[in-house]
């Protein structure tokens, strides 16, 4: 009897096996349809409780990773969009996590490495076509801000006038293509406010990446939130000064123990200059246990790795590149992954970790 039972259930989903393999094509559309319409109409802003975000639209560094893309730091403060450096997977990650480009209000950078720019004119594009904006965005940076805003505009002119061509000036309006480049100076003492409107302050200090100068950090505060993005750098007092009693530091961090097996593979190759080339880049950036040692004299309450160098394919190198952190930093350390959120609702001492991916 339980075999013929067996046997009759198996026939059964056979059948439906079969009647949705053959009706695999509109059911398909149905539901892209539905995704599509949902993905469009959302926003994602609105249901996140008023306070400081951070989404991470890219944790890695120039090289390949496949969690982690070029370097960019989403910032939702109250229902105000800021980006943070432009890595190369900037618009498609902001995308992906649910956000509108269009409603970017401003744009950040830290330095002008390539991989900290070169997703900026992908992005610059979809801010426009989105939500069909007539004005451009201000990007903000220090001396030498204007020279790459201003290559990327004369790149993007031929596709501007295509797209116009195309889509008429109703749908894109040629006033909204591109950005406006936005310097500020810097004091070496204290931060440079360089943002304002209300609830909302954005300030850039100075920090160590030589010979690249300048390179800044950012500090931003809405309300009773705080968080600070060191950019690149080797361990700062600024970067200290500034964290201090901060909710969140996100600091850089490359793992110079698993660098040296990098060097060790290319010296093996006999790649020699780029064994040097990897010999030289340690020595303008902060290893994860010197990122705590800041954190922690800085007493801030969550420390999130980011700008990840090697990357980390494996699970059990995650281990390894927090080696010794624990004991440096007694708090909450997080080692960022695109996609990953922390959540500071104003009013409240919490700080809730997500993913969008």
């Amino acid at each position: 009897m339980r075999i013929r039972k067996l046997g009759s259930t198996l026939i059964v989903l056979a059948l439906l096996a079969g009647s949705l393999y053959a009706f695999r094509e509109p059911i398909s559309l149905f539901v892209a349809k539905r995704v599509t319409a949902q993905r469009m109409s959302s926003n994602p802003i609105k249901d996140l409780p008023d306070g400081l975000h951070i989404a991470v639209c890219g944790a890695g560094s120039p090289m390949p990773d496949d969690q982690r893309g070029g370097p960019c730091t989403l910032v939702i403060a109250g229902q105000q969009l800021f980006v943070f450096d432009s890595g190369n997977t900037s618009a498609r990650n902001i995308n992906k996590m649910g956000f509108n480009a269009g409603n970017i209000q401003g744009i950040f950078l830290t330095h002008f490495h390539s991989d900290h720019i070169d997703g900026l004119g992908e992005l610059l594009l979809q801010r426009w076509v989105s939500n069909s904006n007539a004005q451009p965005v201000n990007v903000h940076g220090p001396e030498g801000v204007a020279t790459v805003v201003n290559g990327l505009m004369q790149a993007y002119s031929l596709d501007r006038g295509y797209r116009v061509a195309h889509h008429g000036e109703a749908v894109l309006p040629q006033s909204g293509f591109g950005a406006v480049p936005k310097t500020f100076g810097l004091q070496d003492d204290k931060a440079t406010l360089v943002f304002e409107s209300p609830d909302t302050q954005i300030y850039a200090f100075s920090v160590s990446h030589a010979p690249i100068h300048p390179a800044v950090g950012y500090k931003i505060k809405y309300k009773d939130r705080s968080i600070v993005i060191s950019g690149d750098t080797t361990p700062s007092a600024h970067v200290e000064r500034e964290a201090k009693g901060v909710d969140v530091l996100m600091h850089e961090a490359m793992s110079m123990e698993m660098m040296t097996i990098l060097q060790e593979g290319a010296q093996l190759a006999k790649r020699d200059k780029l064994e040097q080339l990897m010999k030289d880049i340690t020595n303008y950036h902060t290893s994860p246990v010197e990122a705590a040692q800041i954190a922690s004299k800085a007493e801030v309450g969550y420390l999130m790795l980011h700008h990840i160098a090697p990357p980390l394919p494996l699970p059990g190198l995650v281990d390894i590149f927090l080696k010794g952190t624990d004991k440096a930093f007694k708090g909450k350390i997080q080692v960022a992954k695109d996609g990953d959120v922390l959540s500071l609702p104003a009013g409240q001492k919490s700080i809730q970790p997500s993913s969008r991916f």
